[in-house]
């Protein structure tokens, strides 16, 4: 977090996160500053525009604004969450932070799990809304931005993250030049920084189109860094490396065995003190332990497959019923899985109010599946994944393709831009095609995933006794399932229960429980 105080009048801010147009909001703006620092502009914009102040922001922020002379705190969160805000009542006022654990730490919250939550990450792997797994503290939500008085809310503004509408008719080569023009300049935005920088390359298109625009954009060579297995499973580093040798990077591959995972997985999972059940925190995780030794900034690629609709699901979602259409998240990790006491039962209920609020009027159903995955998913896996895992290592994770040159250029794209003969991304792909071939934007992907199951399924004799025993998994698991599930973790849906069974026994004991955790995840576990 920052500080920044304004000389011209009572008022302070503290920030977390970058704003990107900073040295046009000062070349636009008569206000004289006094700092250098990106913070600044968005101090005197409030004092100018009060609650909106932060509609003309273009960056990543969570911003406090403390405003003696009208006696008012503020905050304000980007509209598609990529920089966490806490906030939680207590006895005097209203306190905030970046994370929950700090209001955990400092005695304003009690680590108290909230049921509903706590099912939503069993049968997600993440919790929805504004309300987290802790009860009492609660999201700011993207894009939201709220003035308090006297301890209370007294004033709110919410930015939309999309543009409203349905889709505008636009010809095939009109969009690609669009979308091509509004991609470049987000990534020369995402890059101003006076400090090192990299980016996080796999195989996929994403971090392939990522890895081009900065190519272009730098006369160095752009440094990458991907992460595989020792599995010898599937894996994207060749694909990764071909796209690197392509681009003239420099090509930074990382190899995480079994036995670092079981290492570090304690403090892997100490670090999502909001939940996100992901296989990918831990690549993440060891791709910035390793990228801090070279940088402080990195560019990824995620928000990608949610503006361009990457996802299967958004295939599916496009389809009416009677043709295979299915309906978005309807089943759950545990269903008809007789692992938990009682199913759970409320799990949907965040979720469907964000499906509601994503099928505003002129949206495809194509869109309203989009939407409801930046709703939701994005906020509050994707991108909390990428905070927690790189700022654990003082590493700052920037998005481009959520920048809003790029969700105006695509967001209202016809459907038949986005998906066409069940393949998703086309407009990137076809981008890619014409730009940068070596990335083979319509090859088959190999897939990449965390080969958890099968480690958790080599380790269950060990591994599940320790994980029946913890606290918050005999709260609520059956004991006597536990093992087998962990020994038939090979398969695919058993290995995702058997996963999120091992995450929360890790969660629960460090920030419920508040346990040190020490030693490898055997040791950790066994430890009272």
């Amino acid at each position: 977090m920052r500080r920044c105080d304004q000389e011209t009048g009572p008022a302070a801010l503290v920030g977390n996160g970058e704003i990107y147009n900073n040295p046009e909001l000062r070349a636009a703006n008569a206000f004289s500053c006094a700092t250098g620092s990106d913070c600044e502009p968005p101090l005197h914009l409030w004092r100018q525009e009060g609650i909106r102040f932060a509609d003309g922001l273009r960056g990543m922020w969570a911003l406090a604004i403390h405003d003696r002379a009208a006696r008012r705190v503020v905050l304000s969160r980007d509209p598609f969450g990529i920089k966490p805000l806490y906030i939680a009542e207590v006895a005097g006022g209203i306190a905030f932070a970046s994370e929950p654990q700090a209001l955990v730490a400092a005695g304003l919250v009690a680590p108290k799990v909230r049921a509903e939550s706590r099912d939503e990450l069993m049968q997600l792997q993440f919790t929805t809304g504004q309300e987290t797994i802790f009860e009492g503290i609660r999201r700011v939500l993207p894009g939201e931005t709220l003035a308090i008085s006297d301890g209370a809310v007294v004033e709110r503004h919410r930015q939309a993250a999309l543009p409203e509408g349905g889709p505008e008719e636009t010809g095939e080569a009109e969009a690609i030049t669009r979308f091509g023009r509004a991609f470049a300049e987000a990534v020369e935005f995402h890059q101003r920084a006076d400090v090192p920088y990299g980016m996080f390359l796999s195989g996929g298109t994403d971090s392939a189109a990522v890895l081009h625009a900065m190519s272009r954009l730098n006369e160095r060579p752009v440094l990458a860094f991907t992460a595989g297995f020792d599995t010898g499973d599937k894996d994207e580093r060749e694909q990764a490396a071909a796209v690197a040798r392509a681009a003239g990077a420099r090509h930074v591959r990382l190899e995480v065995s079994e036995v670092e995972v079981w290492r570090h997985l304690p403090e892997i999972v100490g670090a999502m003190d909001d939940p996100a059940a992901d296989y990918a925190i831990v690549p993440t995780w060891f791709l910035a332990r390793r990228a801090r030794e070279e940088v402080k900034v990195v560019l990824s690629g995620e928000g990608g497959d949610e503006i361009l609709a990457g996802y299967g699901r958004h295939r599916s979602a496009m389809r009416p019923w009677w043709l295979g259409g299915k309906a978005m998240r309807a089943h759950g990790t545990f269903d008809r899985l007789d692992v938990l006491r009682d199913p759970p039962r409320l799990w949907r209920d965040g979720f469907e109010a964000a499906e509601t609020a994503a099928a505003t009027p002129g949206r495809t159903r194509l869109m309203a599946a989009q939407a409801l995955d930046i709703a939701d998913w994005l906020p509050n896996d994707l991108l909390l994944k990428l905070d927690r895992c790189l700022m654990a290592h003082g590493v700052e994770g920037r998005v481009p393709f959520l920048d809003r040159a790029v969700t105006e250029a695509c967001w209202r794209l016809p459907d038949g831009l986005k998906v066409r003969r069940e393949t998703g991304k086309w407009l990137l792909r076809q981008w890619l095609a014409q730009n940068f071939p070596a990335s083979q934007p319509f090859a088959k992907k190999k897939g990449f995933t965390v080969p958890m199951g099968a480690w958790i399924a080599s380790a269950a004799d060990r591994l599940a006794p320790l994980v029946a025993a913890q606290p918050g998994v005999a709260e609520i698991a059956r004991p006597e399932r536990i093992l087998p599930l962990f020994r038939a973790a090979g398969s695919k849906r058993e290995g995702f229960a058997a996963w999120h069974l091992l995450f929360y026994a890790l969660w629960h004991a460090r920030h419920v429980e508040r346990r040190a955790m020490q030693g490898d995840v055997f040791e950790a576990l066994a430890a009272r």
